[in-house]
């Protein structure tokens, strides 16, 4: 079960959710975080900024704090599940959520320092790998099995999304991965099969938008400019200038898996597996590839204030190299 997790949260395989009974491991999850001795050696599998401040969570509950661009780390002091957290995101320096294994959902309202939990089901373990607020009221989860949550008010309450099922097929059961919206009202989530999902209406409704690829998507962005560039197996790229009408492929010379985008104050930058690093400023008609030395797997990255990346990894937090 736990190989199964941490492959599902590395994003280089499909989880499977299946029914669970009142047994050890979902009431393992349900109970508050431990405080380990070497956090920022854990595992961690995505960061958000809050503010001035970086948030990242990972294996067992673990949620870590740096109030000095990623030199030092400090646990939150509380965190109400020792479930895997594959995902955090902040509408402002004080409201945060966080979301993960047993389709758990984690609120803050001080930065990221306590935790309180708004949703969790130990009757399956159905994780969510994403979230996205585009205010401080409005939010969208998603992740296994199609399974997309929706809220209108902070998350006190989240009522199911119906997500249409892909063309040719009869029901949605593709696993939606990474949520991230354009600052206009567009919003998006990464698939598999090449599918990119696409609303226009904050969420309420979905289509689906083939990039021409045949892998798994695991991260996507929107550029300063509107470009849309997602990314995912065996360093499979895509971009679209319209929106998600129309797709090109992007090859940048990489073959390891794709496991996140963001934008740097240049330009491009991506991580993935097998220590795989990759950027491309603006306007610039090649990519800068490397690979890490220790081959670790990177699960994503933050600029710092002086404009080198922070890494995030299976092994914890990473110095730049």
């Amino acid at each position: 079960m736990i190989k199964m997790l941490v492959a599902c949260a590395m994003l280089c395989a499909s989880a499977v959710a299946f029914a669970q009974p009142q047994g050890t491991v979902a009431n393992w999850a349900a109970k508050p975080a431990h405080k380990w001795d070497r956090p920022s050696h854990m595992m961690l599998l995505d960061a958000a900024r809050a503010g001035k401040r970086i948030v990242a969570v990972g294996e067992h509950g673990v949620i870590l704090l740096s109030d000095d661009e990623g030199k030092t780390w400090r646990q939150a002091s509380r965190v109400p599940v020792s479930a895997t957290l594959s995902a955090v995101n902040f509408a402002d320096a004080q409201h945060g959520w966080a979301v993960g294994q047993w389709g758990v959902i984690l609120a803050s309202s001080d930065g990221g320092d306590t935790w309180q939990t708004q949703r969790i089901d130990l009757s399956v373990d159905q994780p969510l790998f994403s979230v996205l607020f585009t205010s401080e009221k409005d939010g969208i989860a998603a992740g296994l099995w199609s399974l997309m949550l929706a809220t209108h008010d902070g998350g006190t309450t989240w009522t199911k999304v119906k997500v249409p099922a892909p063309p040719g097929a009869t029901r949605a059961d593709r696993n939606l991965y990474h949520l991230f919206d354009d600052q206009k009202g567009a919003l998006y989530v990464t698939s598999e099969q090449g599918m990119v999902l696409k609303s226009a209406d904050g969420g309420a409704n979905w289509n689906y938008l083939s990039t021409g690829g045949k892998g798994t998507l695991w991260a996507g962005v929107v550029l300063p400019g509107g470009r849309i560039v997602v990314g995912g197996l065996l360093g499979s790229m895509f971009q679209s200038d319209d929106s998600g009408a129309t797709w090109s492929p992007v090859d940048a010379g990489a073959r390891s898996s794709i496991t996140w985008l963001g934008t740097t104050p240049g330009g491009l930058m991506g991580v993935g597996l097998d220590g795989l690093m990759f950027s491309k400023r603006e306007g610039g008609t090649s990519f800068e590839v490397h690979h890490r030395e220790d081959r670790a797997a990177l699960t994503a990255a933050l600029i710092d204030a002086t404009g080198k990346p922070v890494m995030f990894s299976e092994n914890g937090v990473l110095p730049a190299r």
